[in-house]
Parts: C-alpha cells; sequence; structure tokens
C-alpha cells in the first residue's frame, strides 16, 4: 500500500504545511512536541480536515481540496492507534474489537474473525475483562487488536508507548515490531524518541514547526541529518555555529577551534559531531582540552571539555565506555575529530 501526503492546516499562528509519500514501509514522523506529527496523523484518518491539498492511499483519494473530496473517518480504511488507545471503558475487550470489526456485517464472520485476532494476540483469556482491568501493555494489545480486525490500508501509530512504564516499552516494542512486520503495509509511526524511531522504522521525516525540515532513509537521516534541529533530534549534541575559512575548513565559533571537514559547503550554517565519534590521542583536528566535569552514566562517562586557551568557549561532551576512561584519566586531555566523523549542517528550513 501507498501514502501520498501534500496538505497545509492552519491552527491560529501554527501552519502545517507536510508532503511525504511512502510505500510498504515503517515511516516515521520525528520531531519535538507540538511540531505538527499527530496532527498530521489526524488530517490522514479524517479527524481532521485540512485547509488544501491532497490525500491519496493506494490510489483510493482520501481528500482533495480542489475536488471537494473529503471521506469520513469510517470509509478512509484507515486504523489510528491513539497515544491513551481511546479503548471504550465500558465495553470488554471482546467487545471492543468487535466494534473494530463493524464493516462485517455477518455477525458469525464478525465473531470469527474477532477471535482469530484476539487469539493472534494472546487475548482469549482476558475476553471478558474491561480497560480498566487491564495493565498497559494489554490495553495496547487489546487497541491494536481492534484496529487490525478491520483490515485497514494503513497504519498510523501516534506516540505507540508513550503510556506506558519505561521497563515495559522494550517488550512491547518487540511486540508492535511483530505486529507491524504481519501487517506488511505502509505504518507511519510518530515519535520524539530517536531511538525508537531508530529500531522500528525504515524511513524518517523530520518535522520542524510544521514543516518537513529532512526526509530520507534512517541511515541516512542520522548518518547526514542535513538541518541543525535534525541533527538534535537524532541525539547530536555537539553543534556549534561555523564560520568558512577555506573550501576545507571552518571556524567552530562556540568552540573555539579551526577543523577540516569533508562535504558540501553550500548554505552551511553548523558542524556537529556526535560524542561517541570525538577520538583520544593525536589526529586530524587534534587539540588539548581541559576536563571540566566527568557524568557518570550506567555503562559509561559524559566528559565535559573545554578547549584549552578559550575560556569562554562552549563544552563539547565526549562519550567513553567506563573502563577506557578509568585508564586514560586526567584533568587534560589530547583529541581529535576526524573529518569524516563531522557534520556539515544547515540552518533549519523553517524556524
Amino acid at each position: 500500500m501507498s501514502i501520498f501526503v501534500d496538505i497545509e492546516k492552519r491552527l491560529g499562528s501554527f501552519h502545517l504545511r507536510v508532503k511525504l509519500e511512502a510505500k510498504n514501509e515503517v515511516l516515521a514522523l520525528l520531531g519535538a512536541s507540538g511540531c505538527g506529527k499527530s496532527m498530521t496523523l489526524k488530517c490522514i484518518a479524517g479527524i481532521e480536515k485540512p485547509d488544501r491539498g491532497k490525500i491519496i492511499v493506494d490510489g483510493v483519494t482520501l481528500f482533495d481540496s480542489e475536488k471537494k473530496i473529503n471521506l469520513t473517518p469510517q470509509k478512509r480504511r484507515v486504523g489510528l492507534l491513539f497515544q491513551n488507545y481511546a479503548l471504550f471503558p465500558n465495553m470488554t475487550v471482546r467487545q471492543n474489537i468487535l466494534a473494530g470489526a463493524n464493516r462485517e456485517k455477518d455477525s458469525a464472520r464478525r465473531n470469527a474473525r474477532a477471535s482469530e485476532i484476539m487469539n493472534a494476540f494472546g487475548l482469549m483469556e482476558l475476553a471478558d475483562h474491561y480497560p480498566s482491568q487491564l495493565s498497559g501493555g494489554q490495553q495496547q494489545r487489546t487497541a491494536l487488536a481492534r484496529i487490525l480486525v478491520s483490515d485497514p490500508d494503513i497504519l498510523l501509530l501516534d506516540e505507540p508507548f508513550s503510556a506506558l512504564d519505561s521497563h515495559l516499552r522494550f517488550r512491547l516494542e518487540q511486540e508492535v515490531r511483530e505486529v507491524i512486520r504481519k501487517f506488511g503495509k505502509t505504518v507511519i509511526l510518530v515519535s520524539h524518541d530517536r531511538d525508537e524511531v531508530f529500531r522500528l522504522s525504515d524511513s524518517i521525516a523530520i518535522i520542524n514547526k510544521g514543516t518537513i525540515d529532512a526526509f530520507g532513509s534512517k541511515e541516512t537521516i542520522f548518518a547526514n541529518p542535513q538541518t541543525r534541529m535534525a541533527a538534535t533530534l537524532t541525539g547530536c549534541k555537539n553543534i556549534s555555529p561555523v564560520k568558512v575559512l577555506d573550501p576545507s575548513h571552518v571556524r567552530a565559533l562556540d568552540w573555539g577551534i579551526d577543523l577540516k571537514v569533508q562535504g558540501d559547503f553550500t548554505d552551511i550554517s553548523y558542524v556537529g559531531i556526535r560524542m561517541h565519534d570525538i577520538c583520544a590521542g593525536p589526529g586530524e583536528n587534534a587539540f588539548v582540552c581541559n576536563v571540566i566535569e566527568e557524568i557518570e552514566n550506567p555503562f559509561s562517562y559524559t566528559i565535559m571539555l573545554r578547549a584549552d586557551g578559550f575560556e569562554n568557549a562552549s563544552l563539547i561532551g565526549w562519550e567513553m565506555d567506563k573502563s577506557d576512561w578509568r585508564r586514560l584519566h586526567a584533568s587534560q586531555v589530547t583529541l581529535h575529530l576526524p573529518p569524516q566523523k563531522i557534520i556539515l549542517l544547515k540552518g533549519d528550513i523553517h524556524g
């Protein structure tokens, strides 16, 4: 199944302008709270109406402002999993799932389909339980079963793990990954968690203030996030504005150091480097740093550094295994930033 979305919607001062395509893959919408991720899903599902544009799923037009087409949510064959799962509190698990199968008019087939999917999701023993009697994970499985029993053409997941305790997330993420694999059609996942997005998605669209800043395969977006916001959302902690010195060198203004870099300088405003890509010892882009702070994590240290001789420079974070830092431990260290690991970044496309 394929999806094409090209829509605009204004809500007060907020302006959503999204254009994207996906086909038989998991597309993640990654962005900060309030950037327009959930609104995009609601427009696809028909809960919200865009001001203009088109939404087409597998050749079927769900919305077209010019042609005055706006199918109701019930006619769109779109499965949307809300953050809070939106189960009917006065219905049992079986009744909730049967409600999702209401397109099937034959009661025997509807009951058979509900039982089939309840078995698949391990819900038969909970058939007569109400949502208030279920754990967070059981509620999520029930909500997914209610969606999939209707055989949707596309699956939309809005922050599917946000309502769960952290210790449940990883196990339930594995279950959702299996659901996605068996679904075999296009899935759009909304999240602000970069690790979750990387594990579950094939492609990523970075949304910033209602507009897509970057779009591509997950490998491409993490390796070359393209904009400052995209780099931040994919976990790059070290970002500095730059001044271009010559075709292969820039000055990182926040850090007070000159760097040799590789790549296209067109419209470059920032450089970034991930904390684990910084290397100890001499090499290209080597400089001496003073250790300002050591932050202990469960399995690593984050070392906060400042270039020696630049007392007003911003700190640089360096991630190291505990054993490596304990061997190297010093108040002043020499490190280098490999040119091929330095990310060249444009300013955010909007804002």
